[in-house]
């Protein structure tokens, strides 16, 4: 399933970020920031810590290129939840997410978030690699190491939280551009907090490790991913985006081999998952079609990597290129052995709705939902062939059922907007909208869209007037705060 968004740019996402954290507010997810204006922060209590990871979420959304991709969320979430389900101290849940970048980086930030670069996959050569990174940054949270260097820096009167916040945003989203900005400002002591500590360092990849050994993949991939970070780093001039916020001392590397010696060999078998995750971030973000059909032709050739999964990869790059005769046989043969897979029912829906197949893809994803529904591939998938089909009311029953289990989904509420714009339900279309922005903490916008609902509501449409009228207040409030900073 592909859908292509546009973004605010990353300074005026960054600006409006020193806003909202400037001052206590209250969303519609109903979470209150403390006040971070200075740097007189005493502490930053869980729930704190949960505000402000949702506020830089926000920004993140706005100024990032984020993948809504529902496969490869699929994919990345179970993975993050089973390195989760194995690590001490988690406090509150984690949320992971792609950014569409080819840089090898990941990182996590307050609230249990972790991002990670479609350039880490790309780059790993098996899943216990790509699973020692995550399992490292869900370290670096459940530690604290955030929250426990901005109490660090309380009495350093030369730094605002508010702005070090901002510059660790900018950071994470972009090292280059927020070392950049630091250094500007030639403010030493913000740098420092952009580059976790070599305690720091050395205590996530300690905790990371055994996490990564409870989840049951190899711990030593930690010691392979670093020492092959390393090797970049000598025939480059420029470090992975990674080493940038995760320095990577000689002396790091050889505790990292040290550690993971410890631990007894481990054969893991290949995860047809995280290869099939690897060929289609290779195929649809890492590369254009006609060089990703290249790329895959020769990989067959060489026998180098999972032949399924470079079948896979292939029948993506013919179907982006609307080749959907070449796409069919390949896509067909793998649905044959494997009919449950998610990345095969995905693709093979978008080859379907190519082919102006829209009411055959809603047939094939109608089976797949009464044994799966309400899994984000499948239900979102349907929802998407069902508009396609000009099957609206389907689309929208479908939407709104899985809205009830996941009422946060960006990708589900953009549909379900757009569904309501094919539908010319005015109302529903514009409160669709306003609920789009305020994931992004367009306030201002959000309101415009509320006035816009109530223009076309009916006069005796009391209770849903009363609704909107209570939203609209609510997004004024919120940016009437912002107005007063």
């Amino acid at each position: 399933m592909q859908i292509k968004l546009a973004f605010i740019t990353l300074c005026t996402a960054l600006l409006t970020f020193t806003l909202l954290i400037s001052e206590p507010l209250k969303a519609q997810t109903n979470f209150t920031l403390p006040d971070l204006g200075t740097s007189a922060l005493q502490a930053l209590p869980l729930e704190k810590e949960q505000a402000i990871g949702e506020v830089m979420m926000m920004q993140i959304r706005g100024a990032s290129p984020l993948i809504n991709d529902p496969v490869l969320d699929e994919y990345l979430t179970t993975l993050g939840r089973k390195l989760v389900a194995n690590a001490n101290d988690v406090r509150f849940p984690f949320k992971f997410f792609w950014l569409n970048n080819n840089d090898i980086n990941a990182f996590a930030f307050y609230g249990g978030h972790v991002g990670v670069h479609t350039g880490l996959i790309a780059q790993a050569d098996n899943e216990s690699q790509f699973a020692s990174v995550l399992g490292h940054e869900i370290a670096h949270v459940t530690q604290r190491h955030l929250a426990r260097r901005i109490q660090q820096q309380q009495d350093n009167n030369a730094l605002t939280i508010a702005g070090l916040i901002a510059g660790i945003l900018a950071t994470v989203v972009a090292p280059d551009a927020g070392i950049a900005i630091i250094s500007a400002n030639q403010t030493q002591a913000a740098f420092s907090q952009l580059t976790h500590s070599r305690s720091a360092e050395q205590e996530a990849d300690r905790i990371g490790m055994q996490t990564l050994n409870n989840a049951g993949f190899d711990p030593r991939s930690s010691s392979d991913f670093l020492t092959k970070l390393a090797a970049q780093i000598r025939y480059k001039y420029n470090p992975p985006a990674f080493l940038l916020t995760h320095p990577l001392p000689e002396s790091r590397v050889s505790d990292v081999r040290l550690r993971a010696e410890q631990y007894p060999k481990r054969q893991i078998p290949e995860s047809l998952a995280f290869n099939l995750a690897k060929s289609r971030v290779l195929a649809r973000y890492a590369q254009e079609p006609k060089q990703a059909q290249t790329l895959f032709e020769k990989l067959l050739k060489e026998h180098s990597f999972d032949k399924e999964a470079l079948k896979y990869g292939l029948g993506i790059a013919y179907l982006d290129q609307e080749k959907y005769d070449k796409a069919q046989s390949i896509l067909d043969a793998l649905l044959k052995n494997d009919p449950n897979n998610l990345f095969y029912i995905d693709t093979y829906t978008d080859l379907l709705i190519g082919q102006d197949k829209a009411d055959e893809a809603v047939n094939f994803l109608a089976e797949k939902n009464k044994f799966r529904p309400n899994n984000q591939v499948i239900a979102l998938n349907y929802a998407n062939a069902a508009m396609h089909a000009k099957k609206n009311h389907l689309a929208e029953q479908i939407l709104k059922t899985f809205l009830l289990e996941k009422p946060e989904h960006s990708l589900a509420k953009q549909l379900l907007r757009d569904n309501y714009k094919d539908q010319e339900k005015l109302v529903d279309y514009h409160e669709a909208s306003a609920a789009v922005l305020a994931q992004y903490g367009a306030y201002i916008k959000a309101s415009d869209e509320i006035q816009k609902a109530l223009n076309f509501v009916k006069p005796t449409e009391l209770i849903k007037q009363q609704r909107l009228k209570a939203l609209l207040t609510q997004y004024r409030r919120l940016q009437k705060e912002l107005a007063r900073l």
